[in-house]
């Protein structure tokens, strides 16, 4: 299947143990360039309480690619936010130096407050509606509309949704981008996995390909 290489493999999704992960930043990046990606975001879950802790600390984190040899990204995942309080903490993350504002979306597998993915994909500093479960076709066209990535997971439980994500994103025009929610070593995954995710989420091989190899090439440019 992937007699090709393209060698353009990003992550967008991911956490330390500056949150819920296993890892320091250090070794989550050398084992996510080992795995053969080419650029990774550091998303710790941050609310109002440890947003500033967080950012402080992950942005430091960027020293990493020229020890490491791979593209690292500092960024947030605002999680269990009230929908109408997610502006203001978008805001405090772009005034704090965050590259990559991820937001948690509504997964069938958490109680995520109903509201969340509407709030989040009004705002266009945000870059990535991470696991939207169920996520309406209004919804999904207001993605589309802001030029907002909606998330395909490798991870247990939020992935149960990734054939509607899929399908709802296709109708709206909205683009998709698999992640991993990576929170140890163990969720870390490499390229022919991320093909048969995508592939597994609904999409033609040609559209699964343009989802791991030339989307994040757009997200890239704009960070």
């Amino acid at each position: 299947m992937l007699a090709e290489r393209y060698s353009f493999m990003f992550d967008f999704h991911t956490h330390t143990i500056l949150s819920d992960g296993e890892l320091i930043p250090s070794e989550l990046v050398r084992r996510a360039a080992i795995c053969g990606y080419e650029g990774i975001g550091l998303t710790d879950h941050v609310d109002f309480s440890n947003i500033d802790h967080v950012l402080t600390a992950i942005k430091k984190s960027k020293i990493l690619e020229e020890d490491i040899g791979i593209k690292v990204i500092p960024g947030i995942e605002i999680t269990h936010v009230p929908p109408e309080k997610i502006e203001r903490l978008v805001s405090k993350a772009k005034k704090g130096g965050a590259e990559l504002i991820v937001v948690h979306g509504e997964t069938i597998s958490e109680p995520v407050k109903n509201g969340t993915n509407e709030y989040a994909l009004k705002n266009e500093d945000v870059d990535i509606l991470a696991h939207p479960g169920l996520i309406s076709e209004k919804d999904a066209a207001l993605a589309a509309k802001n030029n907002i990535y909606l998330e395909i997971t490798t991870r247990a439980g939020h992935s149960l949704t990734n054939g509607h994500v899929a399908r709802v994103a296709k109708a709206s025009g909205a683009k998709l981008l698999v992640n991993t929610d990576t929170h140890g070593p163990r969720d870390l995954i490499n390229e022919e996995f991320a093909l048969k995710t995508a592939m597994g989420a609904g999409l033609m091989e040609d559209e699964a390909k343009a989802v791991i190899y030339e989307i994040p090439k757009e997200l890239i440019k704009r960070l």
